[in-house]
């Protein structure tokens, strides 16, 4: 082929707000009852477990502040105001309705602005394109934290129970995290189903919980009043912003809700949230609260200490169970990621395993599995204690919600367009919110906030270092093109011998001769009676419309030009593209066709803008990448690569 990776195509069309968000999987056979019931186990997963180390994290952290009836009132009026705000305006109300095609994310906002990029100037999208790169690249900061936290605070539970299995937490949460990870390629579609129940009774024991410490202390209702959070601020100062950063930990989980937008669609995203969830955690948030009123000496882990004793071992077992399923929907979320930015052009080709027939989505990356597996074990055993993860957990999580923010206000004002009037106090509420969790979490960057940031800036820059080496590869290989039509001028002059057969060669452009073509006549002189040049193209949409999936053009002489269409959320494959091509009259036989494709070995002595050391980073990814039949799901024996090389 020539190039090494897929071309990302600005093709697909803008949405409208609130265009209706239709699940893709084959969830959306079910009704809205069991669609908000299965987003429970995969949405909620990370946000639902956050009462296990946040109220904690407030008054027994790092930076905890006293526990006195001031400061848990205004704790728990941070918390109440902060999922109000962030999670039920911003996300569940308002960005849900920015969706592209159903989808959605900070790839997906990306791509409303690609598909008109006409609307934006160059230096604006540039801007954002780094901007929801860096973003993209914090949520694997985030998917490192998430499993080692979550599954760490629940098993820290056994030391209330007795101090005497305090020397086994850490190894059983290695246990857990590492037999989580190896069981990844069997897929989710089976364990999925038990998710959603699983969380109905979580919630329900959250619930319960907090109701029943509640009833004993009322009064810790008056923490729904705003007055005491400005209050908290007012009387702790500087100190009260450090614990900001560790109220941030109630409002994770609301990128990974926004992201999963499209496995559910938005009225069972809304339903799960407004009836269960929320209600859920603001009764269990505020049963801490209470119990903290009462017993200030509890605040080492007032979750667990809500738990009567009897029940306290079972408990630490449904807090696993909830903790692997918030783990396991990050893990997901991140393999979603991770193939979304290959099939868009930030990522070298990767080996993804789908892992059901029925279930779009349902992936596994082997590569990455193993990373994440690694990174977390290694962050337990490093920081040893929730406590000390919850230094490194926050930062990214913030970065990318003021980064989704400023993006979703380009899309309303520029895309949408939205007066000014209009979207301006929208983005100062998010911001207002946003920054202010940034600022406080800023803090804590010698706590272990320094770990998201190293692994995003990693990312960030290797993502950036292919986009950049596949633009100026892909001038290279334009440049020292010959014309198409100059090649079928001479193709008509030379009466070349052809052979029976069809012979494909894949390119990155449909424009000018492949040199995958020109090296087999030069080497061959030789020509199969069919020759198409297959250009394969992702869209700026998550499913490609059937009617655009494709496009042919009889090009004379036994040559044909086909482009073929499909959307980020889905996988290429090129015998498909040449089976929808026969509908339109391309005849071909599968056992009769051979694919010639062109691997690329790079060359950095080239004199180019891109510095060195970026181009050597490149040129070890475009090895490392996965190969270009496999990728595009042609079996081996059917193809022939050329070797070419290329100076960058």
């Amino acid at each position: 082929m020539d190039t090494l990776d897929t071309t990302s195509e600005v093709q697909g069309a803008s949405c409208p707000p609130g265009n209706g968000t239709e699940p893709h999987t084959d969830f959306k056979k079910a009704g809205t009852l069991a669609l908000a019931i299965a987003a429970l186990g995969i949405v909620y997963g990370d946000i639902g477990t956050s009462p296990l180390y946040a109220i904690k994290e407030c008054f027994h952290g790092l930076h905890g502040i006293q526990v006195t009836g001031t400061n848990v009132l205004g704790v728990l009026s941070l918390v109440f105001w902060s999922l109000a705000i962030v999670i039920c305006f911003k996300y569940v109300i308002v960005l849900c309705r920015a969706d592209n095609e159903g989808e959605g994310g900070i790839f997906a906002l990306l791509a409303l602005i690609s598909a008109d990029r006409k609307k934006v100037s160059a230096k604006t999208y540039a801007t954002i394109l780094m901007a929801a790169i860096f973003g993209a690249a914090l949520l694997y900061g985030d998917g490192v934290i998430t499993p080692a936290i979550s599954v760490l605070s629940a098993i820290e539970g056994l030391k209330v129970a007795t101090k005497a299995l305090t020397p086994a937490v850490l190894p059983l949460t290695c246990v857990i995290l590492f037999v989580l990870f190896m069981m990844q390629h069997r897929g989710t579609a089976k364990i999925g189903k038990v998710f959603g129940p699983v969380m109905i009774v979580w919630f329900a024991a959250l619930a319960i919980l907090g109701l029943n410490e509640i009833a004993k202390y009322p009064q810790i209702l008056k923490a729904l009043n705003p007055f005491y959070a400005v209050a908290f601020f007012a009387h702790n100062g500087f100190h009260g912003i450090v614990v900001l950063g560790a109220v941030v930990l109630c409002i994770t989980g609301g990128e990974a809700l926004y992201a999963d937008l499209g496995h559910f669609g938005r009225s069972a995203i809304q339903i799960s949230w407004l009836s269960i969830a929320f209600p859920a955690l603001l009764l269990n948030y505020f049963g801490q609260g209470a119990l903290l009123l009462s017993h200030p000496d509890l605040s080492f882990n007032p979750f667990y200490a809500l738990v009567p004793r009897p029940f306290l071992y079972p408990m630490v077992v449904l807090s696993t169970m909830a903790t692997v399923i918030a783990s396991q929907a990050m893990i997901t979320g991140v393999f979603s990621l991770t193939q979304q930015a290959v099939q868009m052009g930030y990522c070298p080709r990767i080996h993804v395993i789908h892992t059901s027939s029925e279930t779009i989505g349902q992936i596994y990356i082997p590569f990455v599995n193993y990373v994440l597996m690694t990174a977390c074990i290694g962050l337990v055993l490093i920081f040893r204690h929730s406590s000390g993860l919850a230094g490194a957990y926050g930062i990214a999580v913030t970065a990318t919600m003021g980064i989704t923010s400023i993006i979703y206000f380009v899309v309303i004002r520029h895309i949408w367009g939205w007066s000014l009037w209009k979207a301006v106090p929208l983005l100062v509420i998010f911001l207002v919110f946003d920054l202010s969790y940034f600022g406080a979490n800023i803090l804590k960057l010698f706590d272990g906030g320094w770990f998201p940031l190293a692994i995003a800036t990693a990312i960030m820059i290797a993502m950036s270092t292919w986009w950049d080496g596949r633009k100026l590869l892909s001038v290279k290989m334009r440049d020292s093109r010959l014309p198409l039509d100059a090649f079928l001028k001479d193709v008509a002059r030379h009466d070349l011998p052809r052979v029976h057969g069809t012979a494909v060669f894949m390119t990155m452009s449909p424009d000018g001769t492949p040199s995958a073509l020109m090296h087999q006549i030069k080497h061959n002189h030789v020509l199969h009676e069919k020759i198409v040049i297959l250009s394969i193209r992702s869209l700026d949409i998550p499913f490609a419309p059937p009617d655009q999936r494709l496009e042919l053009e009889d090009l004379g002489q036994g040559f044909y030009r086909l482009l073929g269409f499909y959307g980020f959320m889905e996988a290429p494959d090129a015998p498909e593209f040449l089976r929808l091509a026969r509908r339109r009259g391309l005849v071909t036989t599968p056992m009769e066709t051979t694919y010639f494709l062109g691997r690329e070995t790079l060359l950095t002595s080239g004199k180019t803008k891109m510095m060195g050391w970026r181009k050597m980073l490149f040129a070890l990814m475009a090895r490392n990448a996965q190969t270009a039949p496999a990728y595009f799901g042609i079996a081996p024996g059917r193809v022939i690569e050329l070797g070419i090389q290329i100076e960058i």
